[in-house]
């Protein structure tokens, strides 16, 4: 495998001197790249983006599979194409402007709820998800290093892997969901039952891409730590067919109050 950086100590004039990382620079330089290759889109591969979606769907082991050999030909976990996030984000724009329109939003109104959708639930709450996943599996789940050099995980990678992770919620929150607000605004044990199980198999999928990012890793044990929330899923799901119905909270405050 390559080395990302070096953390050993070296004796350079009789004296221990501790290497430089090399890290840092050239993650800095890669994400420079990444966020050039933002505004050019003629270079974007969006058909092999798409198609990582839809093994997200029907067999995400397949796309993790192919990330050792990713990263021996690149030198990096993570993409170098933002066409994944360039076209989740645009899927996230369409569902912003569905929901403003079926609820006769202002056109001011339906591009706050895009802001909301895409730079809120999507790119903060990520960054912050990934940046504390990384800053956990890099601190307690790094196990006795094989190579040549210490591994770490690239922030741009823990971010990836909150994308592919946030695939399912967009599909089942933002999509499925919209198809069954007649259904979900009502107050019934239906409804109820539905708009919870909605939430309760996108937050757990969530949690199972997340586990499988992590653990693609080779230098990572126990990952199997990231599928601990969902016995807590599965409980709250249980506890709130008792009366609290997740989407007659959601649904009004989150569409109603642009």
């Amino acid at each position: 495998m390559l080395p990302t950086h070096r953390a050993n100590t070296s004796s350079v004039n009789g004296r221990n001197r501790k290497q430089i990382p090399v890290q840092t620079f050239s993650q800095r330089k890669q994400s420079s790249r990444m966020l050039d290759r933002v505004f050019n889109f003629k270079e974007m591969d969006f058909s092999s983006a798409l198609r990582q979606m839809i093994y997200l769907c029907i067999s995400p082991q397949r796309v993790y599979r192919s990330i050792y050999q990713h990263k021996q030909t690149t030198n990096r976990w993570a993409r170098q194409d933002p066409a994944f996030i360039i076209l989740l984000a645009g899927f996230l724009s369409v569902s912003g402007v569905a929901y403003g329109i079926s609820y006769g939003r202002s056109f001011t109104a339906v591009f706050i709820l895009i802001l909301r959708m895409v730079c809120v639930d999507f790119i903060l709450a990520g960054l912050c998800v990934s940046i504390l996943c990384r800053l956990f599996a890099n601190r307690f789940l790094k196990h006795q290093s094989i190579y040549a050099v210490d591994q770490s995980i690239e922030w741009s990678y823990a971010f990836d892997i909150h994308c592919n992770s946030f695939l399912p919620i967009f599909l089942i929150l933002y999509v499925l969901q919209f198809f069954f607000l007649s259904i979900l605004s009502t107050d019934s044990w239906i409804s109820l039952f539905i708009g919870n199980l909605m939430y309760l198999v996108a937050f757990s999928y969530y949690n199972y891409l997340t586990f499988l990012g992590y653990k693609a890793l080779p230098f990572l044990a126990h990952t199997e730590i990231f599928l601990y929330p969902l016995p807590i899923l599965i409980s709250l799901f249980v506890l709130s067919l008792f009366g609290f119905n997740l989407s007659l909270h959601v649904i009004p405050w989150y569409f109603h109050t642009t």
